[in-house]
Formats: C-alpha cells, structure tokens, sequence
C-alpha cells in the first residue's frame, strides 16, 4: 500500500517496535492536519493520550507527542 500525501511507501511488516513507529508517523500526520485546520485541542488531548500510551512501552515515542504538546500547549486559548 502506498501514499505518498503522508510519506508512507508501505504497511509495516516488521517487527512489533516498528509497527509502533510507522503508527506513532500516522497519528502525528494526522495530528498535524488537527493543528492546520485550527483543531488544537483536540490534537493535544489526542497527543496526551497518545502519552499515556507509549510511556512505558515505546518512550522514544512517546517523547515525540510529549514534544508536540509543549509546542502546542501555548498555543491553545483558555
């Protein structure tokens, strides 16, 4: 399977730590249009969850939303 709008050339048929890569590439794509079409909330409540998630099992990952959040976060109107 290819597409290319989100640079993925194939599905992952490798071991389960890449499967986590190639899914942790997809959310943040998708947490990325979130953020381009003014949804910032909402891309920071799915980064936090997403957190939650990887912390103990994937932290390299997980590093990667808790980074998206910290940029985001002054971002958001309260």
């Amino acid at each position: 399977m290819s597409d290319n709008r989100t640079g993925a050339n194939s599905m992952s048929t490798g071991t389960p730590r890449q499967t986590v890569e190639d899914l942790s590439r997809i959310l943040m794509a998708c947490l990325e249009t979130l953020v381009a079409v003014g949804e910032i909330e909402a891309a920071c409540r799915f980064a936090g969850r997403a957190c939650v998630t990887l912390r103990h099992d994937a932290p390299q990952a997980e590093q990667r939303f808790n980074t998206l959040l910290h940029r985001l976060t002054p971002r958001l109107s309260w």
